[in-house]
């Protein structure tokens, strides 16, 4: 049997966590914003093609809601392999964390520009959540290889 022993260092993963529910929630804020000078009106996700085609800011708006939508798809499994990643390594999770952060704000100031393929300037971000993923990977192996 394992015993989790939470080091003081587990706060700084911690405080990746915040930073990055506070991320999202500002892509959030950010699409209900633009969603009001765009005049797309809810219940609609996206303003459809042919009204982006006649209005820019419908298509900034969509930029703006893809950056959230993207990054929502993989935050519950970036935030997952986040804290359970912290638990035995808090300070190189929280690092990674910081990383993924970073890389999702460059992603997004890309993206709103109203070229999606400036969105590369956080590709790096991508660095966060495969160490995560790598960190993760190795405890469950570490807790498997325990048991036999």
């Amino acid at each position: 049997m394992a015993t989790i022993i939470i080091a003081p260092e587990y706060g700084y993963t911690v405080a990746a966590a915040i930073a990055s529910t506070i991320l999202v929630t500002y892509l959030g804020v950010r699409v209900g914003s633009y969603r009001k000078i765009a005049n797309v009106p809810y219940p609609f996700l996206y303003a459809d093609a042919a009204d982006c085609k006649d209005d820019h800011q419908k298509y900034i708006f969509n930029c703006y809601q893809r950056v959230h939508q993207n990054t929502l798809e993989g935050f519950a499994s970036y935030l997952i392999m986040l804290m359970f990643a912290g638990i035995q390594y808090p300070v190189a999770s929280a690092a990674l964390g910081s990383i993924w952060c970073i890389g999702r704000i460059l992603y997004s100031i890309g993206y709103t520009t109203g070229d999606p393929k400036k969105r590369q300037l956080g590709a790096f971000g991508h660095i966060g959540e495969i160490g995560l993923l790598v960190l993760t990977g190795k405890i469950a192996y570490d807790l498997i290889m325990s048991s036999a």
